[in-house]
């Protein structure tokens, strides 16, 4: 009796939580492919089922800074290869954008790899790029979705480049770092990327404006990348600081940070320290409740676009940016030790109505059933969404995923065949990063096989 009670009252709690998001719909945006009770399936479920190809900004940039003629040219090679969906980076790590808005600049140049040679490149054109690819997307017949790096303000190419670097004023929105030394602004780290503090009010507030200039655009749905804290060492501001204690019941810690995570510790120790794994729970609450309020930002402007996030399927470790994807109803706490029991209340996966898993597992491991295997990743991405969201698709990055040269190419070109199936059996669409490896090894031919057995 107890454990019909527990499990009624957690769905509760899951009900409440989708409604405090807003919902999540998606029969209406994909199309309810069921047939009537009686009738028999006609077609693989695989058929209707999204694929995503991701397009970095960065990386793309010579092709597609100043040529809607590339564009065009390379949409069209995605919707030959099967995929239906593009996801178009808006945002690269610099944190200045490619889409129309007061709140901050538009880049201006990219650096991204020519053959052998890391170079620059200048965006001279004056159209609109996001709604080039908007354009060009409706003409094909292709959802069409732009993706923002979240919590980044600037990185530190060309002697430092972004808002971090431009505006003095916002030198407390730059994440603080427990590095050996003390606390540091990430500024003053060799860190490339220079993240916010996700925890700061006024971090959220700028970027909940920000996406909601994103949403005026004509798309089928936003995705937050890099919706995270830096890594393990951020953020410990006086700001985050003050909220943990609040958070905390009013507490305060004379031994900051050491009773959290000692100074330049990049893991978990052995032994935790007193307040560290109420410190994770409250950063996954900081991002939890951040993803409230975009989702809230998004809809209030466009109510049938599509919310979402690209996260890494290595859940396991996920603590380490502050972020639980999970549904409201999986206990982390049951299977991590890193997680209080509350943990859990600040899975997010309701707050989403599409979610891109990172199954970005080696090209020798395209099948199994753990983390670092890809269909290991997407099926376990499953079981802890729980079908709170109602989209979950996983990929491979096929780039960048034998550093060490242990496959031959012959392997890497099986594996793009293989992790169609193999993710797409297990979760609810397939997801590809980047498309520029597509290009750069003319692998377009191993995608289009590899959907077309999957969805067949």
């Amino acid at each position: 009796m107890k454990r019909n009670i527990i499990k009624a009252f957690m769905g509760g709690i899951a009900a409440c939580l989708c409604m405090a998001c807003g919902g999540n719909d998606s029969k209406d945006y994909w199309g309810d492919t069921s047939g009537g009770e009686d009738e028999e399936p006609t077609e693989n479920p695989n058929a209707s089922k999204p694929r995503y190809i991701w397009i970095d900004a960065a990386a793309n940039f010579p092709d597609f800074a100043n040529s809607k003629e590339n564009i065009a040219r390379d949409l069209a090679l995605a919707k030959d290869a099967g995929f239906t969906d593009i996801v178009v980076d808006v945002r690269p790590t610099t944190g200045d954008v490619l889409f129309k808005t007061n709140l901050v600049d538009q880049v201006k140049f990219m650096y991204a790899w020519i053959g052998s040679n890391y170079t620059k490149v200048e965006r001279t054109a004056t159209w609109d790029y996001l709604q080039a690819f908007v354009d060009e997307a409706r003409k094909q017949d292709l959802r069409i979705h732009a993706a923002i790096n979240t919590f980044v303000g600037g990185n530190q190419i060309d002697g430092g480049t972004g808002l971090l670097y431009r505006d003095q004023s916002k030198a407390e929105w730059a994440t603080q770092m427990n590095m050996q030394v003390g606390i540091t602004s990430v500024m003053n780290t060799s860190e490339s990327t220079k993240f916010f503090n996700p925890a700061h009010p006024e971090v959220q507030t700028f970027l909940c404006d920000l996406l909601k200039d994103l949403a005026s655009y004509d798309l089928d749905g936003i995705f937050l990348d890099r919706g995270r804290f830096l890594n393990l060492q951020a953020d410990f501001s006086d700001e985050s600081r003050k909220q943990f204690e609040n958070y905390m019941g009013g507490i305060k810690i004379p031994n900051y940070p050491d009773d959290i995570l000692a100074p330049g510790a990049s893991s978990l120790p052995a032994t935790y320290p007193k307040y560290l794994t109420k410190w994770l729970e409250f950063r996954a609450k900081v991002i939890y409740d951040f993803m409230q309020k975009a989702r809230t930002a998004v809809k209030g402007v466009k109510p049938g676009i599509k919310f979402g996030v690209y996260v890494g399927g290595w859940y396991s470790t996920y603590y380490d940016v502050g972020v639980n994807w999970a549904a409201s109803t999986y206990d982390t706490s049951r299977y991590y030790n890193w997680a209080t029991s509350k943990y859990k209340n600040y899975g997010y996966a309701a707050c989403m109505d599409q979610i891109l898993i990172g199954a970005y597992a080696s090209p020798l491991k395209v099948h199994g059933t753990t983390e670092w295997t890809m269909e290991g990743f997407c099926s376990l991405a499953k079981d802890k969404i729980k079908g709170e969201c109602p989209i979950v698709a996983g990929g491979p990055d096929v780039g960048n995923w034998d550093t060490n040269n242990q496959a031959t190419q012959e392997q890497e070109n099986q594996a793009i065949i293989q992790s169609v199936k193999a993710c797409m059996n297990v979760c609810d669409g397939y997801f590809l990063f980047d498309m520029i490896h597509l290009k750069k090894a003319d692998q377009w031919q191993y995608a289009k096989e590899g959907i077309k057995l999957a969805i067949e």
